[in-house]
């Protein structure tokens, strides 16, 4: 349909043909001449405007000298097959355009690295704090709308009550704990809940505390996201105020993993971390 904007899956499928086609040295004419269609057709596929059949999939697989690997030619049709399938938040309008990938990710992934400066990571957030972050000045949500976005952010929270969850690595600043988002008694539930869920088994939680002083991550939050799937490719994640800035290069991603990395070896282990939310949630 003109104007849809094409979902996750079509976009990683488009990024992953261009990387094997340019990785086999072929240029997108000849990869049209293979498969007998117009160089236009090839260039809307590789920019995710365009879909692709199984069968000119498997074509061009072979073309790209990389169908010996049956278990990623398997991941690359269920990735085509799944690509017109939009995830539960673009179905029900619950998030920004640029938020629902987010979603899509986080849904996916099989790891997930989050860094939060000032906030508590939204996989572990309580719907009242959700609330208070929402309507906090200068908001324009409507009531409606905010109570919409706060049950998309507990929905996503579904994630974790998987039979197969994924793994979660939060770490969180002292001073995240001690602002008093929604005020005390919305804080106190806050941390009561982050408490909660640092005892998973697929949960680990680790504050910086104030002492560490300068840090890596002192330019802000970020979320990587690893996954299973060999084609997938992982992603870092920079939430701004009006959308999401999205890092999928070499690059970004090692530097990223560099900084998380850092802010591990400088944040209290588990166990102390758990001592901290204990010590902010009495002062409460």
């Amino acid at each position: 349909m003109a104007g849809t904007r094409p979902t996750v899956r079509r976009r990683r499928l488009a990024a992953k043909l261009v990387e094997f086609r340019e990785q086999a040295g072929k240029s997108p004419q000849e990869a049209a001449e293979r498969i007998g269609c117009h160089r236009t057709k090839i260039n809307k596929i590789e920019n995710a405007r365009l879909g692709i059949s199984l069968g000119e999939l498997r074509d061009l697989l072979r073309f790209y000298g990389v169908d010996g690997d049956q278990a990623l030619v398997d991941d690359m049709v269920q990735l085509a097959r799944r690509s017109r399938e939009p995830g539960w938040v673009q179905r029900v309008g619950l998030a920004r355009p640029t938020f629902t990938d987010f979603i899509d990710y986080e849904a996916t992934a099989n790891y997930v690295r989050s860094y939060e400066s000032s906030l508590i990571a939204g996989l572990l957030q309580t719907p009242d704090y959700a609330r208070a972050v929402l309507s906090c000045p200068p908001s324009t949500l409507g009531h409606e709308e905010i109570e919409a976005m706060v049950e998309s952010r507990i929905k996503r929270q579904e994630v974790l009550e998987r039979a197969d969850p994924p793994r979660i690595c939060v770490i969180e600043t002292e001073a995240a704990l001690r602002l008093q988002v929604g005020g005390r008694q919305a804080m106190r539930e806050q941390l009561d809940h982050l408490a909660t869920m640092s005892e998973c088994p697929s949960v680990e939680v680790q504050i910086i505390p104030d002492r560490a002083g300068a840090h890596a991550g002192l330019n802000g939050s970020f979320v990587l996201f690893s996954f299973p799937n060999p084609t997938y490719s992982d992603v870092v994640c920079v939430e701004h105020r009006t959308g999401m800035l999205y890092m999928e290069t070499q690059e970004e991603v090692e530097e990223h993993t560099l900084i998380f990395d850092s802010l591990r070896s400088i944040a209290l282990s588990p166990g102390d971390s758990l001592d901290l939310i204990a010590t902010v949630r009495k002062d409460l």
